[in-house]
């Protein structure tokens, strides 16, 4: 199978922004490299071998977003939640990494707002309506 980074661009990562509320062309194209492997920030694996799905994104990083940020914010974990399974996350929660292109992006998207590249929420948007998001920026990873 193949998947141009236009078609990932449209049918993946702004439809799941979209659905966040956080959707723009910027966030869209910082997603789009760090899937293409050109993230430099050291945030995502440089191999499959080290990370899981299309972000390379690591069980440590995937357990330390849910157990030290949105356990937190239920508004937030609930709409990450809503693109997962809903029998594989309870069971598996990592392989969601692998074979949900919706849910890995919304966790990298996580991933990526945690740095401070990208603003908590685009202005006039929440990723969840009438509420505030929480800041992620200057909250460790806590891997390594």
């Amino acid at each position: 199978m193949f998947i141009t980074a236009t078609d990932l661009q449209e049918q993946v990562i702004k439809p799941t922004l979209d659905y966040l509320g956080v959707w723009t062309p910027e966030i869209g194209q910082m997603l789009l490299k760090a899937a293409g492997g050109e993230n430099d920030l050291g945030l995502f694996a440089r191999s499959q071998q080290s990370g899981l799905g299309l972000f390379r994104i690591s069980s440590e990083q995937h357990r330390d977003i849910w157990d030290r940020y949105l356990a937190f914010q239920p508004d937030v974990a609930s709409r990450i939640r809503g693109l997962a399974s809903q029998r594989t996350f309870l069971s598996n929660p990592d392989s969601e990494l692998q074979t949900n292109l919706s849910y890995s992006t919304a966790i990298a998207w996580l991933l990526l707002r945690r740095t401070g590249l990208i603003p908590d929420t685009p202005p006039g948007r929440s990723v969840t309506a009438g509420t505030e998001t929480p800041s992620l920026r200057h909250q460790p990873l806590g891997i390594g």
